[in-house]
């Protein structure tokens, strides 16, 4: 289920999760290895999330796929309490190391939320939902609303069409192509945003580059 593959981008090196192919042995193979992969910088999409949570006053929130926890960073530093999830127990003893033991992180896939019965204000999901297929992404978007609370919010980003990958590797389906040594990767439009979140309660979608184009989607549970 989800590993991790190795990609080189605008001359820069990233990683990138492929969830049909989610070896936890994978993940351990690679936090082991590469250790803090992406540093301690929060992402762009976290920075410009936190502004907004701030704003609504959420007070907690869960972030699928967590990895080590330099997205958390930023939202606990702004009085935010953050629970995860995260395959990885090599990665869970990173973010244990650096933010302390005292937030919380599922250990398992997020192919198999719910981890708990709790409602949250807000949901982080980072570059994880256009890694999956169809079913899968339905299912990571209906069981995130289901965990929101009522008035709660829900940002999610998604690669798009303007990466200069798109329409390269070979095509497995409509917008969806395998490249890189094995990842299959669902390429985004507004239109397709508008179909897959419009029964999650999408009020927003803006553009974000993370080194190549994606999507900041933003959804409200009323």
């Amino acid at each position: 289920m989800i590993g991790f593959l190795e990609i080189c981008l605008t001359g820069r090196k990233f990683f990138i999760e492929d969830m049909e192919n989610e070896e936890p042995e994978f993940w351990e193979a690679n936090f082991i290895e590469k250790k803090e992969m992406w540093g301690f910088e929060p992402s762009n999409a976290a920075i410009l999330t936190i502004d907004f949570f701030v704003k609504k006053s959420i007070k907690n929130i869960l972030i699928p796929g967590i990895g080590y926890g330099r997205n958390a960073k930023i939202f606990r530093e702004n009085g935010i309490t953050v629970t995860g999830i995260e395959i990885s127990e090599t990665a869970i003893a990173m973010a244990e190391k650096h933010y302390g033991k005292d937030m919380k992180i599922f250990h398992g896939s997020v192919a198999d939320m719910p981890f708990d019965n709790k409602q949250y204000d807000g949901i982080f999901c980072y570059a994880l939902i256009h890694l999956l297929n169809c079913d899968e992404r339905e299912k990571l978007i209906s069981d995130c609303y289901n965990q929101l609370a009522d008035n709660g919010y829900m940002v999610f980003t998604a690669i798009s069409k303007e990466a200069s990958t798109y329409g390269t590797g070979k095509l497995i389906g409509k917008d969806r192509y395998e490249m890189f040594g094995g990842v299959k990767m669902y390429f985004y439009d507004r239109e397709s945003i508008t179909t897959e979140f419009s029964k999650a309660g999408l009020f927003e979608i803006s553009e974000i580059n993370e080194n190549y184009p994606f999507y900041l989607i933003k959804c409200r549970k009323s």
